[in-house]
């Protein structure tokens, strides 16, 4: 479990220090300023408040503490579930990912009202729109560690059951 405490607290730290360094230090957070090509065209720091879901979604409707109250229960939950079934060092990790990940977005949620988006990486003439964080990352990681290392073979019907 400490495994997963600690990459957890490591993601969190690193998101929101590079949060702080985007919105603050250099200004994406200000209206008009909102981006700033780092190595164009494949990286660029491209200022996006997201007030939804995954790409925006909902973002037109008050779901901020809807959204921070789904973090803390899906964090819940996967600490119930590692509690309860343990796993590889990899399973643990994945679940600090994916936990630090939710608890780094909740953050924003509280301290900004949205979540600070601001990678941007497009390529080969694909213009992508959307921005993600750090913390998203995270998520995305830790969630398919979780799908690709959760599994023990302890969830497979004994076959001598039939």
């Amino acid at each position: 479990m400490r495994l997963t405490i600690w990459a957890g607290l490591w993601v969190i730290l690193l998101d929101q220090a590079s949060k702080y360094y985007v919105v603050h230090w250099l200004g994406l957070g200000n209206p008009g300023r909102g981006k700033i090509e780092v190595f164009p065209p494949y990286l660029e720091f491209h200022m996006a408040w997201n007030r939804g879901v995954n790409f925006g979604l909902f973002s037109g409707l008050d779901m901020r503490w809807v959204l921070i109250g789904l973090a803390f229960v899906i964090s819940a939950a996967v600490l119930w579930w590692l509690r309860k079934h343990g796993g590889s060092k990899w399973v643990y990790l994945s679940a600090g990912l994916l936990i630090g990940g939710a608890m780094g977005n909740v953050i924003d949620r509280i301290f900004y009202g949205a979540v600070a988006d601001f990678l941007n990486m497009s390529c080969c003439g694909i213009n992508n729109p959307y921005s993600f964080n750090i913390a998203d990352i995270a998520i995305f990681i830790g969630a398919v560690g979780l799908a690709f290392f959760g599994d023990d073979g302890k969830s497979t019907p004994n076959k001598n059951s039939a």
